[in-house]
């Protein structure tokens, strides 16, 4: 059975800083091929990608994130991670941990090609 366990959400004042976690079991290959990703969905708007990062560790980010957001995966324990700086009103969603199947990551492509996700960490940001 897969899980994504995400956790590190909470709120924060403007101009604060979050650390996300994800720890992954029982995905389909081992834990350092897929490509990962971090997603976010604000009340009433579609999820949206924040970051991917593939198996080498190439990062990929959204341009409202980048210079503030940095993702990293620890392959030999299976997590991932999201370090959030500089946490904008904006950037207030509930986060969400996905893997691919498939070892190179795209960015910009639809959130339905990502075959597994976490339950989600919200993150609030007040002004």
């Amino acid at each position: 059975q897969v899980r994504l366990v995400e956790s590190g959400g909470g709120s924060v004042q403007a101009g604060g800083a979050l650390r996300l976690s994800c720890v992954a079991s029982g995905l389909t290959y081992r834990y350092s091929y897929h490509c990962m990703g971090w997603f976010r969905q604000a009340p009433g708007k579609e999820r949206e990608e924040v970051a991917l990062i593939d198996r080498v560790g190439n990062p990929t980010y959204v341009d409202s994130v980048k210079g503030r957001f940095t993702i990293s995966r620890d392959n030999a324990n299976a997590t991932l991670s999201l370090q959030m700086n500089s946490l904008k009103s904006q950037d207030e969603a509930v986060y969400y941990c996905a893997a691919d199947n498939r070892y190179y990551c795209d960015s910009g492509s639809s959130v339905l090609r990502y075959n597994h996700w976490g339950r989600g960490t919200q993150v609030t940001v007040s002004s």
